[in-house]
């Protein structure tokens, strides 16, 4: 410290040079300034001869004391000033050990730690004192012993938080060995606030002597997040702060893998609490994708939790004791399973109908629960194996029915009486039992239980002492409905009715759903590779996918990570070996969370330091290095010294005018030359084609065709869709825009329900490009008129090989055309506006193809059509557009053939419903409805 105040010297000996002050006075105040040059011509030197000035011998004061400051500010700058707001740490005599905590809980406040770290080594840089450098969460394999500052400080920049707690009991060794060969000046502990595990406090206490021990601490500590649970209605999470920090409140979000955030919750903690919960009430199918759970801005490992597939859906396995009958497949239980679980989980079923066979090869998938239907006795085999499975967490579901009313193996949570209950047995009710509410410890509680839902039948549990403990659903009149029962770590469940309704109408109802959905929520994760034997290849280890680095992001896995058992990975924790993030592979991964559900943020307890340990709080901020300041202030000071030897010397007066007119002209000059520029030219708004196109779309509905390149063609086409608009306006309440052509592969096409494609064989088959688009108007509901124009040349049976039908097989067949059969006499075309047997155009024997229905018959003689959507595609040869042609004085410009005003009225008709079935869908085919409909009225 300088004369008491928070200043500091890197180079205090330069100091000295201040004696020299003196001597700089003394020379400066005997070099007077330079003369003053006075233009000498004979008529200015007459006029002033008596006001001559003599010029000084001496320097003004001022100006002596000017440089003289110039120089003393000099001598500061060159010392290196340093400001310090803190008393700086003392480092002592001989090798400095410097000790960094950098685990996951120095993230928060790394930025001032590794400064507080640099400080000291910079110091010990300048006075060449040697430094060992460690830090407590890289491990025994990094160097401890002295080194220079300089290698140290390298090492420091290179230094991150690593995604694990610090483990200091691990230096013990290497410190030890070195303080055999030489004690330490001083140990100086930049700690990261949290308590230390071990006797790593006193193997150092007692190793050092007598050694001055320093720590610094009072930075925040991040919170944590620990102890995930995906309960039946929520997701929650336990936040964990130090007790040390203040109460507040954090904020939680939910995120999926893309890293958008599903949800947020406050999460608040009380007085002398460390810990809270914060639950993320979605709904399942929104909780599925949930990818992690992490502190809003807290930036640490330990504020994550990962997400893996664990938690979403389980894998469940299906099992029935009945045989399938083919013939009525919605009566099997495995049917009202199946519809249950799906939402939620993925099914795995047996390909084998031995049992014994079965049950492994459902384990060996790897199944989280596994359901059996009316499964009475196992063989004793695939008992053991059953059980051994449970045990390790895997999930067992049963069913009752009539194999198990004849008796079960003891794989059940209670004990069963021989037959059933049922109404009219002698074990009856009178009439059927609705459902008791849910206990409050069942993992039920809290579902509505509709009052439709009735017991007819049951198989009924022995009357134990623990019955009560095991009972998850009664019915009114106390008996057990499901019952459950721990086994090791996994659980067994007993529904005491049928999946099917033959017992009860409880799977019909919503309340079944949830009752799975719950105890699927509660199931632990499939047990079934971590069970599998250590020889097999990669089904039994985990390599490391995405981890996460000290502050909570996802990166690249280290060299230095190796791969996790399967059958380790449940008891795995966090470390240099083993960090926390995704372990396995894209198709299936585990998530290994760094805070474990016992883990808690403790305070550092310097107890078994004794008296040798000094607390002290990190600095409140840098040390400011003033070099620049005292450096730019000279800069100045010289500034000010040339302007007055510039002004003592006379330099104003020879200051040329023309040089200032000069430059009073260029600034005119540039603002005029600004003003041109800034001057708005004219702007010309103008609309494109394509938006006066998609207005003109827009504002009136317009018959559209399909521009083919070929002039006579694209003319027959316009005058056809002109000639067909005008019969439109004349004969229905449709008033349509001019028709308008169409470029597939520019042009918007959604605007339009129905275009008329008239094949030129000649033409050039589209692109990828514009078939995709041509599909996509297709799939969206729209309906394309292809018109090949060839019926005179081709066959009776409509798709002859002539060109354009080659040239219109040839664009289909990248298309999703869906099955073709000619229009049928009861479809909606031949009544959407006029009543037809046929659809003619210039010509009348092509007929035009639609999209086949499947015709079924639901009572007597009455068709009914499945689907009621419009036909996406329509093949005719008939050539429309040559018929419908009308000149502008109103003539037709095409003779049908053969030439018949009858058959030219038919085409016109034809167009109509074409136009309004394209329009208004095949509303009209609920007409065949009309005999059910008036029978059902009474007329």
């Amino acid at each position: 410290m300088f004369a008491g105040l928070p200043l500091t010297f890197t180079a205090p000996w330069i100091l000295t040079a201040l004696a020299l002050l003196p001597v700089i006075w003394w020379l400066l105040r005997l070099t007077p300034p330079r003369p003053r040059e006075i233009a000498f011509p004979p008529m200015r030197l007459l006029l002033d001869i008596d006001q001559h000035e003599e010029t000084p011998q001496r320097s003004p004061w001022w100006l002596t004391l000017l440089r003289l400051l110039l120089a003393a500010i000099l001598i500061f700058a060159l010392a290196g000033p340093v400001w310090r707001t803190t008393e700086p740490v003392d480092t002592g005599q001989g090798v400095l050990w410097l000790l960094v905590d950098n685990g996951w809980t120095s993230a928060k406040s790394w930025e001032a730690q590794s400064g507080a770290a640099e400080q000291l080594l910079t110091t010990a840089e300048q006075s060449g004192q040697p430094v060992l450098f460690a830090a407590t969460a890289e491990g025994p394999s990094q160097s401890l012993v002295p080194e220079s500052a300089t290698t140290a400080l390298e090492k420091l920049r290179a230094l991150e938080p690593r995604p694990y707690p610090p483990q200091r009991n691990e230096l013990s060794i290497g410190l030890r060995k070195a303080a055999q060969e030489a004690l330490p000046g001083a140990i100086v502990w930049l700690s990261d606030n949290t308590h230390t595990e071990g006797a790593f406090l006193t193997d150092l206490a007692a190793m050092t002597g007598e050694v001055p021990i320093t720590v610094l601490a009072g930075l925040d500590t991040p919170l944590g997040l620990k102890d995930l649970k995906n309960d039946a209605d929520a997701l929650s999470v336990t936040v964990v702060r130090h007790p040390e920090q203040k109460l507040g409140t954090a904020k939680v979000q939910a995120l999926d893998l893309k890293g958008l955030v599903l949800g947020d919750v406050q999460a608040s903690f009380d007085a002398g609490n460390p810990e809270t919960t914060a639950r993320f009430e979605l709904p399942s199918e929104l909780r599925n994708d949930i990818a992690r759970v992490e502190i809003a801005g807290e930036a640490a490992a330990g504020a994550v939790q990962l997400v893996d597939d664990s938690w979403r859906r389980r894998t469940v396995g299906l099992i029935s004791g009945q045989s399938r009958d083919l013939d009525q497949p919605l009566l099997s239980p495995v049917y009202y399973l199946e519809r249950a679980l799906l939402p939620f989980s993925d099914i795995r079923q047996p390909k084998d109908g031995d049992i014994a066979l079965a049950v492994p090869a459902l384990i060996d998938q790897g199944i989280s629960v596994l359901v059996l239907a009316d499964v009475g006795r196992l063989p004793d085999t695939t008992t053991e194996e059953l059980r051994e499975w449970v045990e390790n967490g895997g999930t067992l579901v049963r069913f009752a029915g009539p194999r198990t009313a004849g008796g079960s193996d003891d794989l059940i949570p209670v004990r069963l009486r021989d037959g059933d209950r049922s109404l009219g047995g002698s074990l009856s009710w009178k009439q059927p039992q609705h459902l008791a509410d849910f206990p409050d410890d069942s993992p039920f509680a809290g579902l509505r239980i509709p009052e439709e839902v009735t017991v007819n039948r049951q198989v009924l549990a022995e009357p134990t002492s623990d019955l009560p403990e095991r009972t998850w659903a009664m019915l009114e009149d106390g008996t057990p409905l499901v019952t459950a029962a721990p086994l090791g770590a996994g659980s067994v469940v007993l529904f005491h009715v049928t999946a099917d309704s033959s017992w009860s109408n409880l799977p019909l109802s919503g309340v079944f759903l949830n009752m799975l959905r719950r105890i699927l929520a509660v199931s632990n994760v499939a047990a079934a590779s971590e069970t599998a034997d250590d020889s097999t290849s990669s089904a039994s280890v985990l390599p490391p996918l995405r981890l996460l680095d000290g502050y909570g992001r996802f990166g690249a896995p280290p060299v230095e990570v190796t791969p996790v058992n399967a059958s380790d990975f449940r008891e795995a924790a966090a470390s240099r070996r083993t960090p926390p993030g995704l372990y396995g592979t894209e198709d299936g991964f585990r998530a290994l969370n760094l805070m474990q559900a016992d883990d808690a943020l403790l305070p550092l307890d310097l107890t078994a330091l004794g008296s040798r340990a000094t607390l002290t709080a990190y600095p409140a901020s840098d040390p400011i290095d003033l070099r620049a300041f005292f450096f730019t202030l000279a800069f100045l000071l010289l500034v000010a010294d040339a302007i007055a030897v510039f002004l003592l010397a006379g330099g104003l007066s020879r200051m040329n005018l023309r040089s200032r007119t000069a430059g009073v002209a260029a600034l005119l000059a540039l603002s005029l030359l600004g003003l041109s520029v800034i001057t708005p030219g004219q702007v010309v708004a103008q609309s494109t084609s394509d938006e006066l196109r998609a207005l003109e779309s827009t504002l009136e509905t317009r018959l559209a065709y399909v521009i083919t390149g070929n002039p006579e063609i694209d003319d027959a086409s316009a005058a056809g869709l002109s000639g067909l608009t005008r019969f439109l306006a004349e004969r229905t309440a449709l008033e349509p825009g001019a028709p308008i052509g169409i470029d597939l592969a520019g042009d918007e096409l959604a605007f339009y329900s129905l275009l008329y494609w008239p094949i030129d064989p000649a033409a050039d088959k589209p692109n990828d490009q514009t078939i995709a688009r041509i599909d996509t108007f297709m799939r969206n509901g729209g309906t394309i008129l292809f018109d090949t124009r060839d019926h005179i040349n081709a066959s009776a049976s409509g798709f002859s090989s002539t060109p354009a039908t080659l040239k219109l097989r040839e664009i289909l067949e990248d298309l999703d055309v869906p099955p073709l059969q000619p229009v049928p006499p009861d479809h909606v075309l031949t009544k959407a506006f006029y009543l037809l047997d046929s659809f003619p155009g210039r010509y009348a024997g092509s007929p035009l193809w639609v999209e086949s229905l499947e015709e079924i018959t639901a009572r007597g003689d009455r068709p009914v059509r499945a689907g009621d959507g419009v036909s996406p595609i329509m093949i005719t040869g008939n050539d429309f557009a040559s018929a419908w042609a009308i000149s502008e004085d109103g003539e037709f410009m095409y003779p049908t053939v053969p030439n018949n005003p009858v058959q030219r009225d038919y085409a016109f008709r034809s167009g109509v419903n074409i136009v309004m079935y394209s329009l208004t869908g095949n509303y009209k085919a609920d007409q065949v409805h009309i005999p059910a409909l008036l029978e059902r009225l009474g007329q």
